[in-house]
């Protein structure tokens, strides 16, 4: 097999022909990244020029990058929400792009506590195909075999709502597990999977992650990777397993599949893939019955390489729980992508997770990067901001990152924050630090401080009668626990000893404040079993007082010191904890639908 010996170099001997074309294919593109960037500018523009958004700015079929940059303003959601509404409500006229938009994908970012509605068309199925085509390339790399073996993967899908135009909404995973992309994507020894299509694709959480561990566990010497989206689902499965156990070992012994698991397709499915199997579940019961979960993932599945997950950003905190549970295996960030756009790829998936770079891949969007300084005063009209060209950026420095899309996003800030680590030719590689403004996050919730506030305002409500009111609060998103959960820390001004607020009381202030979250949360709570019951720890008097005491020991300024609305300092922590008088959790689950919400 001919490989070019530049591309041999750079990235790697490929394993097989296919993965050659890929590995060429990502040379090819990060090493002219400023003209890949220039045409696709180019193309937006041209093909997007009648639509009605560009046309308010007098762009005149302009599809250079001067006039482009001088003409465009960079927007957020909610400057583009009136556009999204007429979209949603059936208006079919080109409003955003030239190719109609074929359905919404709901971001886990909220806007008034509602999801936002991203328009997508298409022929963005196929780029986010291609990206998806090159991450095994590159992981071949750097772990051989995967070809003689499979992933054990738990990949959902989640409710899907229409628009009242018509329109389907949904999260992009969910719109790409249905596509016919994924449903009838050709066999690649590199890429198989325990799970099959159907019980990735029942809509029943329950039966899905049933089937699949089952799946996973009948073929447990054939698991060579472990996997799920982000870290959290992971653990989620984990949990699975420790609660049952007993039913799947019943299942695999006997060889019939629970009465629980009642969808029709995938019944059909497990009556070809369940046989009897009493010394399977003898195993089974042996691991499962200790007390110690310390390996389990290597106990069970013994020949696994290394695990597949998002652990960047707030999915880090769960590091040490997959360290636990797996016995220190490699975990592996394969790529950044979002509902907005797919960014980029890691080219060092085996990097440790603290090290972990994507690189941008300049034909997915057109990218630009506002530099972030923490502490500035803001953006002003009197002084617009310069944003950086893709290969213009500077190593060390921190951007937000701005995309331009062939769905019609224009200049639309992300809000995702980004350092510079490096370049693979003439692409930067990003370390992905946060989301903008996001205080508390579990699973894919992100609850910023104006939402966490509210909720402590409305919840605070129930306390009036008891002439009781908080009057300090803080917050971590505790990960010890399967699902995580919020933890808010009360201090209260009791001004009735005899009338203080009861149990109950506290208890009905956890539900108000669940209820006050924003839908991506509550869907978690409630569909998707990712977000535990939020619990309130109410704490002494005095206690915030103690809190400034020590930050100010640290070097803090008293006349600028602010209670931090979210803590995760290991001393913070236990200097909280130590001061706990009580301790209260939501006893019934939040008010969530997925009926169409209104628009």
């Amino acid at each position: 097999m001919a490989v070019d010996d530049a591309l041999s170099s750079a990235l790697g001997p490929p394993a097989c022909e296919k993965d050659a074309k890929a590995l060429q294919f990502i040379e090819e593109m990060t090493r002219n990244a400023d003209l890949v960037q220039e045409k696709v500018l180019a193309e937006i523009l041209n093909r997007n020029k009648h639509v009605e958004y560009l046309k308010r700015f007098k762009l005149d079929g302009a599809t250079d990058k001067d006039t482009f940059k001088s003409k465009i303003p960079m927007i957020t959601y909610d400057d583009l929400q009136p556009d999204i509404q007429r979209i949603a409500n059936g208006d079919r006229s080109a409003i955003l792009s030239a190719h109609s938009i074929s359905e919404f994908l709901t971001s886990s970012g909220t806007s008034a506590g509602e999801r936002k509605l991203m328009p997508t068309i298409q022929e963005e199925l196929d780029r986010r195909q291609l990206l998806y085509s090159l991450l095994m390339p590159v992981m071949n790399l750097y772990v051989p075999g995967l070809d003689k073996g499979k992933g054990l993967y738990f990949l959902f899908i989640k409710s899907e709502t229409k628009t009242p135009g018509g329109l389907l909404a949904r999260p992009v995973l969910t719109s790409y597990y249905k596509s016919d992309h994924f449903k009838t994507r050709p066999y690649d020894p590199y890429n198989v999977y325990t799970s099959p299509n159907e019980a990735i694709l029942c809509a029943d959480s329950f039966q899905s992650m049933f089937t699949q561990m089952l799946c996973g566990l009948l073929e447990r010497q054939q698991v060579l990777r472990v996997g799920a989206v982000f870290a959290s689902g992971l653990l989620r499965a984990i949990r699975f397993l420790q609660l049952n156990w007993r039913d799947l070992a019943l299942d695999i012994e006997s060889g019939t599949l629970n009465k629980r698991v009642t969808d029709p397709c995938l019944r059909d499915c497990m009556v070809k893939i369940l046989k009897p199997n009493p010394k399977l579940a003898e195993f089974i019961r042996f691991q499962c019955s200790k007390e110690n979960w310390e390996g389990i993932i290597t106990r069970i599945w013994p020949n696994t390489k290394y695990l597949d997950v998002i652990v960047t950003g707030a999915m880090a905190q769960y590091i040490p729980t997959l360290d636990y549970y797996s016995g220190g295996l490699p975990l592996a960030c394969t790529m950044y992508a979002s509902s907005e756009c797919y960014f980029g790829l890691n080219l060092n998936p085996m990097c440790k997770p603290s090290e972990v770079s994507y690189t941008i891949m300049p034909n997915m969007a057109y990218f630009e990067f506002l530099p972030h300084e923490p502490h500035s005063a803001g953006l002003t009209c009197d002084s617009p901001p310069k944003l950086v060209d893709l290969v213009d950026v500077e190593l060390g420095k921190e951007y937000e990152l701005v995309i331009t899309t062939y769905a019609g996003l224009c200049r639309y800030r992300v809000g995702d924050i980004l350092r510079v680590t490096g370049f693979h030719n003439s692409a930067p590689q990003f370390h992905f630090v946060r989301r903008k403004n996001v205080l508390l996050s579990i699973d894919s919730d992100k609850t910023d401080e104006a939402e966490l506030q509210k909720a402590v305002e409305n919840a605070s409500q129930l306390l009036r009668e008891y002439n009781t009111s908080v009057v300090e609060y803080t917050s971590y998103a505790d990960t010890e626990t399967i699902p995580g959960h919020y933890v808010i820390y009360w201090e209260l001004l009791i001004k009735d000893s005899t009338n203080s607020p009861s149990e109950k009381v506290l208890s009905e202030c956890c539900v108000a404040m669940e209820e006050s979250m924003n839908s991506v949360y509550r869907q978690g709570r409630v569909a998707d079993n990712s977000i535990g019951p939020l619990e309130i720890r109410v704490v002494k008097n005095g206690t915030f007082e103690e809190l400034m005491d020590y930050a100010i020991s640290r070097g803090a300024s008293i006349n600028q010191y602010k209670v931090p609305r979210c803590v995760n300092f290991t001393p913070i922590m236990e200097l909280l904890d130590s001061r706990v008088v009580s301790r209260h959790f939501s006893p019934s689950l939040p008010h969530w639908t997925p009926e169409r919400r209104r628009l």
